[in-house]
């Protein structure tokens, strides 16, 4: 039988709980300003903590000044053990909610600051944050007095039916894992399917990846569609690349003078162009004798896949002004024909290959 209640012990409940509830905003106040000195050092990691201790300590100063003005109060024993174990499980909600934020930024933070992991990709992330909520759940459960043996041997059945059914979806959950784990597609990456779709990657999550364009359009592909497709990644192994540009010039050219002139040109716009590799050699390779000109190659370096369009422009104009002012001739395709009529033979007449087809015609 419990005894009456009296100012006494409502004025000690009152003393808990304001205990509780200042304790909760001096103790807001010091996170809040170990959060700006956190703000301030390098690692990303201790802001996540720091931040999630601001949601998890003042609901447990609360919590703390609850069960002390419960305690203090002529309550039944069946009411105080229900109330103990209320706040307990709401103490330990906000943990549960709290630690899955915690590993979750931590994660993100990981693999953010490494170039070989996930990148900014969400799958790693969500499975983490699942994990932890599912944990946290399960000894919830548990300080409830509730048996988890009988759920966990239900979700192991469940679990096999689940699966039959989401084939398809757990087939690209893990693809994606496995695309991630083998570190062949990170976020950031420019590929280009055998299919046609190019594009940087944007995210990796659970089912799909997002790629990006270069007009700015999202294709979306599972990820169990790209672990199958022939892809190449123009960022690895090494995020700078060569592009090819074709060139020709006159039979008539000093070759030693166009190498040299077209050498200066790429030195030029390898050092004045953003984008471009400085440290470059410039390199020219002749390679064919075409039916009107010369035909070489030039080799451009190119600090990121989608700079070579711009570098490409500005070389291409930049050649052609200097070849004009070096007397330098690109021919336009020609070709020969002679037309013989009975024993009489027409002159040769050079001209474009559309005029003879045509005249062929």
């Amino acid at each position: 039988m419990t005894r009456g209640l009296t100012v006494h012990d409502l004025v000690i409940a009152g003393i808990w709980l304001a205990a509780g509830l200042l304790a909760a905003f001096l103790l807001r106040i010091l996170l809040r300003w170990l959060g700006k000195h956190a703000g301030r050092t390098r690692w990303s990691g201790d802001d996540v903590i720091v931040g999630a201790l601001r949601t998890v300590v003042p609901w447990a100063a609360v919590a703390g000044g609850a069960a002390g003005a419960a305690a203090a109060l002529p309550l039944t024993r069946t009411v105080q053990h229900h109330t103990n174990q209320a706040l307990t499980v709401l103490v330990m909600s906000v943990a549960t909610v709290t630690a899955a934020r915690v590993v979750a930024g931590l994660v993100r933070t990981v693999t953010q600051s490494r170039s070989g992991v996930a990148g900014s990709a969400t799958i790693f992330v969500n499975i983490t944050r699942i994990l932890v909520l599912a944990i946290g759940f399960l000894v919830v459960l548990q300080t409830l007095g509730i048996s988890i043996a009988p759920l966990l041997t239900a979700l192991g059945v469940g679990g096999l039916a689940v699966a039959l059914a989401l084939q398809d979806t757990l087939a690209n959950l893990f693809a994606g894992i496995h695309i991630l784990a083998s570190r062949t597609v990170q976020p950031g990456d420019y590929i280009r399917l055998s299919s046609g779709e190019e594009g940087y990657v944007e995210d990796i999550n659970w089912r799909q990846t997002t790629v990006r364009e270069l007009s700015n359009n999202l294709v979306v592909i599972p990820n169990g569609q790209l672990a199958k497709t022939n892809m190449t990644n123009f960022m690895r192994p090494e995020q700078q690349l060569t592009i090819l540009v074709q060139v020709g010039v006159a039979y008539d050219s000093d070759l030693e003078h166009v190498e040299r002139v077209t050498t200066e040109v790429v030195a030029e716009v390898m050092t004045e162009i953003t984008g471009a590799v400085p440290d470059h050699e410039p390199a020219v390779r002749f390679h064919t004798f075409g039916d009107s000109r010369i035909g070489f190659t030039v080799i451009l370096g190119v600090g990121e896949f989608s700079d070579q369009y711009r570098i490409k422009h500005e070389f291409i104009k930049r050649l052609h002004k200097r070849y004009r002012e070096e007397g330098i001739r690109i021919p336009a395709p020609t070709r020969t024909v002679a037309l013989q009529q009975g024993t009489v033979v027409i002159p040769q007449q050079r001209e474009s290959d559309d005029t003879a087809a045509a005249r062929l015609d």
